[in-house]
């Protein structure tokens, strides 16, 4: 089915401050960054230097983007959009051919799929044929099935804006790190700025193949509170999520969120926390 042509933009000249995230990111936190910088900037009072941000789920890169740290460690236990932003830091162009149709859509899907059954995929095409998924795919969801496949339906917009060049990514990355994996296994500095913000504490956790359960909201919830430095965390305030995190000590601050996605069409706000530690 041929829908609407797409229109392919050139983003290179944009300037380090107006950087937008890279990717659609449902649940992604944009609408938080004045808030987490206001907390950034006052963490760093009485220091010579700038602490480092440590982003233990660092998704769709809002809260990165809308602080820009000089250094930042930025993982993910999703490996796709990590390997993404490596290729971004290299200064990734792409030359997939790009457009808004179902055809397309199912297909590159499929060769996406091979190359990750097939251990392909952190190559150049997998993170050109992972940006044209996402842009592409229902509200940009980012989920997997138990195999690790990718397996959004296709989206329902008349039109796209594609991007092409990325290469004013590379200098704003040059000084972050991006890792793949546990949150536990980061080596972590006393003095980091850690933004934690997990899957949170409701029914869809498929967000990569492993999954997120309420055992990893503990054992998270425990390893932010051993951390020396700076901690904020947030998360749906479910009752037991306000409970986890009062019950070692956070500091919670509750919010009203945006709900941007919502199967009953429910647009009313979603009560979320802040959970702060060591301010």
């Amino acid at each position: 089915m041929q829908l609407a042509s797409a229109n392919v933009i050139d983003i290179s000249t944009t300037s380090l401050k107006g950087l937008r995230p890279p990717l659609k990111w449902a649940g992604g936190k944009r609408w938080l960054v004045p808030e987490v910088r206001s907390l950034f900037e006052s963490s760093q009072s009485g220091r010579n230097d700038q602490p480092r941000l440590v982003e233990p789920f660092c998704g769709g890169l809002a809260i990165a983007l809308g602080l820009s740290p000089e250094q930042a460690l930025l993982n993910d236990i999703n490996p796709h959009p990590v390997y993404f932003y490596r290729w971004l830091r290299k200064g990734l162009t792409c030359d997939l051919p790009m457009r808004n149709d179902e055809d397309d859509y199912y297909r590159y899907r499929n060769v996406f799929n091979s190359l990750v059954t097939r251990g392909k995929a952190h190559t150049k095409k997998a993170a050109e044929l992972f940006y044209y998924l996402n842009r592409t795919g229902y509200n940009g969801l980012c989920r997997f099935n138990k195999k690790g496949e990718f397996n959004v339906p296709f989206g329902r917009y008349k039109n796209i804006n594609y991007v092409r060049d990325f290469t004013c990514y590379r200098d704003p990355f040059s000084d972050w790190h991006f890792s793949q994996g546990d949150f536990a296994l980061l080596p972590l500095r006393k003095t980091d700025f850690i933004y934690a913000d997990p899957p949170y504490d409701v029914q869809f956790t498929q967000y990569a193949k492993e999954g997120f359960v309420w055992r990893d909201q503990v054992r998270l919830a425990k390893w932010l509170s051993g951390h020396r430095g700076p901690v904020v965390a947030s998360n749906q305030a479910t009752d037991r999520i306000v409970e986890l995190y009062r019950g070692l000590g956070f500091e919670l601050r509750f919010l009203d969120a945006p709900r941007m996605i919502n199967c009953t069409g429910d647009r009313s706000p979603a009560r979320e926390i802040l959970a702060l530690r060591n301010f």
